[in-house]
Formats: C-alpha cells, sequence, structure tokens
C-alpha cells in the first residue's frame, strides 16, 4: 500500500507492527492485492498469520478470549444470583435494562476517549474499573452467602450498580480494543483478525456460560464471581503488552464538538452508515433469545434444557465460521458479502420460525416442558437454523469489522467504533421487544417468521439503492 493510500485510510505509513519490536511484515501493495500474501492459496481453515506477525495482537488476542469467558461466566452467574435473592425473571431482566441507557453513553464517550488519548492508557484504566466491579460483585455474593439465611442482604440494587458499572466499563474496552487493530496490524491482515475475533467470541459464549452453571453449583456464586476475577488477568496481561498508542493526529478532546465532528463524518460515509443499518435490520428482526423458554415450555420442549441447547447452537455457528475463515483475506467485495451474510442470516431465521410454526400445529408430535417429551425432529431442525444465523452473522461481522477499520481514518476510528458498539447494544434490545411483542400477541413462530421476510427484503432494497455499498472493494477503501 502506498503513502498516499496509506493517508487516504489513516493507516500509519511505517510498519505497525514495528511499535512493539515486531520484525516487519510481508505487505502487499495494494495494487496488486487486496489480501494477505499467501491468500492465492486454498486456504478454507482460519487465517493464523495476524498471531504470528503482531505478538501484540497475539497477546491481545488470548488475553480477551480468556477474561471474556470470565465476562461471560458472570454474566449469566449475575442472573442466578439475583433470581436466587428475589425469586423474579422481571428482576433478572432488569440487569440489561438499568444498563442499557449507560452503556450507549459509554460507547460514544469511549469512541472519543479512543480518538483523543493514548488507546492503551484507555484500556487499562477501563479494564481497571471493570475488574474492580467484578470484585465489588464478588464482595456483594459473599455477603449475602453468609448473611442468607438470616436475612442478610435482600435488595439487589446493589448487583444492578456492580453490573451496569462493569457494562460500561466493558463497553468502553470493547469500542478501544478493536480500533487498535490497525495500529497493530498490516492493513491486509485486518479481515483475518475480525475473523480470529468470531473465534474467540464463539468460544466465549460456549464455555462461559456452561462454566457459570457447572462452578455456581460445585463451587457456590462467590467462588464464581471470583473466577472471573481471576481470569481478568490475563486480559490484562495482554494490554500492558500493547505499544503505546498515541494519536497520529491533532483531535478534538472529549466532548459535544469531537460528537459532532465524528457523527459529521459518519454522514458522508454512505458505506459504513450501511454496514451499520443492515445490522441494525438483523438485530431487530432476527432476534429469538426471547423466544426460547417459551419454546422449551411449549413448543417444541424439553424444558431449561432445550433453552441451553438453543442457546449454543448460534455460538457454534459462530465459532465453526471463524474456524474455517481462511478465504475471507481474498474478499474483495465486502458491501456484497455483508448484504449475502445477512439475507442468509433472514433466511435461517424465518426457517426457525416455520420450524416452530410446525412444532405448534403438532407435525413433529406432542411436546412438553421436561426433556423427556422433547420434540425431537423439531429441536434439531431449530438448532440448524440457529447456527446457521451464528455462521451468516459472524460473515456479516468480518466484513464489517474490516470495512469500518480500514476505510476510516484513524483519528475517527475510536469514535466510529463508539457508535458501532451503540448499534451492537441498541439493536438485539429493540429486537426482543419486536419479538416479545409479538409473540404475545400472536405465537411464538410469529416474529421470526415474520422477521426472516423483512429481513430479506430490506437488504435486497439497500443492495439495490446503494450502488456504493455494493460496489465497495476492498484494494481502494472508501468509507
Amino acid at each position: 500500500m502506498s503513502e498516499s493510500e496509506n493517508e487516504d485510510t489513516g493507516l500509519p505509513a511505517d510498519d505497525p507492527s514495528s511499535a512493539d519490536g515486531t520484525p516487519p511484515a510481508e505487505h502487499s501493495p495494494a495494487g496488486d492485492a487486496g489480501a494477505a500474501p499467501d491468500a492465492g492459496r486454498r486456504r478454507h481453515f482460519v487465517d493464523l498469520t495476524p498471531l504470528r506477525v503482531s505478538p501484540a495482537f497475539a497477546r491481545l488476542w488470548i488475553g480477551a478470549a480468556v477474561s471474556g469467558i470470565g465476562a461471560q461466566l458472570t454474566t449469566v452467574a449475575v442472573g442466578i444470583q439475583i433470581y436466587d435473592i428475589t425469586s423474579s425473571t422481571f428482576a433478572v431482566s432488569l440487569v440489561g435494562g438499568i444498563a442499557l441507557a449507560p452503556m450507549v453513553v459509554a460507547g460514544l464517550w469511549g469512541g472519543m476517549l479512543a480518538d483523543a488519548f493514548d488507546r492503551r492508557r484507555v484500556l487499562i484504566v477501563s479494564s481497571l474499573l471493570g475488574w474492580l466491579s467484578t470484585l465489588s460483585i464478588v464482595a456483594l455474593s459473599a455477603v449475602h452467602s453468609h448473611l442468607g439465611t438470616t436475612g442478610g442482604l435482600r435488595e439487589v440494587w446493589p448487583f444492578y450498580v456492580a453490573t451496569t458499572v462493569n457494562a460500561v466499563a466493558a463497553t468502553i474496552s470493547g469500542a478501544t480494543r478493536t480500533a487498535v487493530f490497525p495500529r497493530i496490524l498490516p492493513a491486509q491482515y485486518v479481515p483475518a483478525a475480525s475473523a480470529l475475533g468470531g473465534i474467540s467470541m464463539g468460544i466465549q459464549l460456549t464455555v462461559g456460560p456452561a462454566l457459570a452453571g457447572v462452578l455456581a453449583a460445585a463451587i457456590g456464586l462467590p467462588l464464581t464471581f471470583a473466577v472471573d476475577a481471576v481470569l481478568f488477568t490475563a486480559g490484562f496481561l495482554g494490554i500492558l503488552g500493547l505499544p503505546a498508542l498515541p494519536p497520529l493526529t491533532e483531535v478534538a478532546r472529549p466532548g459535544l464538538a469531537a460528537l459532532r465532528d465524528g457523527f459529521a463524518f459518519l454522514r458522508t460515509a454512505t458505506n459504513i452508515r450501511a454496514g451499520f443499518l443492515v445490522d441494525i435490520i438483523a438485530m431487530s428482526f432476527g432476534r429469538t433469545y426471547v423466544l426460547f423458554p417459551a419454546v422449551g415450555a411449549a413448543v417444541i420442549g424439553g424444558g431449561p434444557t432445550t433453552v441451553g441447547i438453543l442457546t449454543a447452537s448460534a455460538a457454534i455457528g459462530t465459532f465453526l465460521t471463524g474456524l474455517l475463515s481462511g478465504r475471507v483475506g481474498s474478499v474483495r467485495r465486502y458491501g456484497v458479502a455483508i448484504g449475502g451474510a445477512v439475507i442468509v442470516y433472514g433466511a435461517c431465521i424465518g426457517v426457525f420460525g416455520l420450524v416452530l410454526l410446525l412444532a405448534a400445529v403438532g407435525l413433529f408430535g406432542p411436546t412438553g416442558p421436561s426433556w423427556d417429551a422433547v420434540g425431537w425432529p423439531a429441536l434439531v431442525l431449530a438448532c440448524l437454523a440457529l447456527a446457521g444465523t451464528g455462521a451468516s452473522d459472524e460473515v456479516s461481522a468480518i466484513f464489517r469489522s474490516s470495512m469500518l477499520l480500514t476505510a476510516a481514518p484513524d483519528e475517527m476510528r475510536g469514535r466510529l467504533q463508539g457508535v458501532f458498539m451503540v448499534v451492537v447494544t441498541g439493536g438485539p434490545r429493540i429486537g426482543d421487544l419486536y419479538a416479545g411483542i409479538l409473540a404475545t400477541l400472536v405465537a411464538a413462530w410469529f416474529p421470526p417468521l415474520l422477521g426472516g421476510i423483512v429481513i430479506i427484503a430490506l437488504v435486497a432494497v439497500i443492495l439495490r439503492v446503494l450502488p456504493s455499498f455494493r460496489a465497495y472493494d476492498a484494494l481502494h477503501p472508501h468509507p
């Protein structure tokens, strides 16, 4: 990539890995190839080159994967803890509801911090804040465990406060961590790094919740939360291993002016904005998790075990897609890849709704809330459909993230990552509301069946009316 092209995309003209003391990576000129040097091989499994060419990225990735398992562990264990105190599902649901608005603010504010200050320092401070909030959850759980039998801590508001602070810290860290990638990796390896992120997330979403259930039963909730505090160390060490990452240009300090600049840039960034839009569409009309308890109780049957299996299916799809992502570096038409992946996502959501409809009319036989009364054909088909949603969503995520990181200038990456965090936080909440309302008014099968059709139609329209998004070329990235 020539210096002029580096300036256009906001990437440093020098080798970004040199700040870490890493030997210069093999860059492929943008005019010759838009992928890694070995992208021409018929690679199928995940490209591990980013882990080899950048020790800083390797440490950050490993640390995020390990500490992320702990974060998912705490997410599940907090729900168990609050239900243990209140015996109320509504009280459990408030964990996410209370944290939503602070997370939106944190995403925008954290993005500005990532643009204005050394990103390594922002990561250190936000991670320490998250660690302290986890330690406070450990203490609260220990107090409840010790005093619960004699009245003890019956109020749950301290847990809401601690989990909200934890969510805010995680949002800031997430926006900043991803914005770091183009500074420690050559640009041609960013898609592979995004795919590795999908593997990491799949591991977190599969291992974390399962580990929470096992540990909560085996050693109790206080020690379960303490495991998260210990696993956090791996993520923190990965952050400490980063080089200094100060702003490359003069940027506005955090405030309304910086936020206005970010949104002004986004108004001109048609392709990035289209990526955000298709993700909002997918999450708003294609969320299914809120339906799982009803599905396990009355539609497919099997009770809580079915809920766990359905939840894991999408995570497995995400993990397998990351594992088989070796060809992503050779893809140039990001807009087509994103649009196609989300259309497949919509189709899988529609299939899931169709399976629920067929189960509801008795095609797969009688079902009930016990595991002995599960409708096996329906469960298998539903799991396959959900695995498809995880796989297609991961393909979309790889190319949306790569577009955002390579087409946006460095001084805007933090703020755009902040907006991205708002999108990925707010979209699912809207989706939960959409699915919950329609399932209550009609039936559990209706929101995914209708949502799948809506997703396919709206994304097809976007691809039609936005030719620049459809024609996006990774060799010539343009926001």
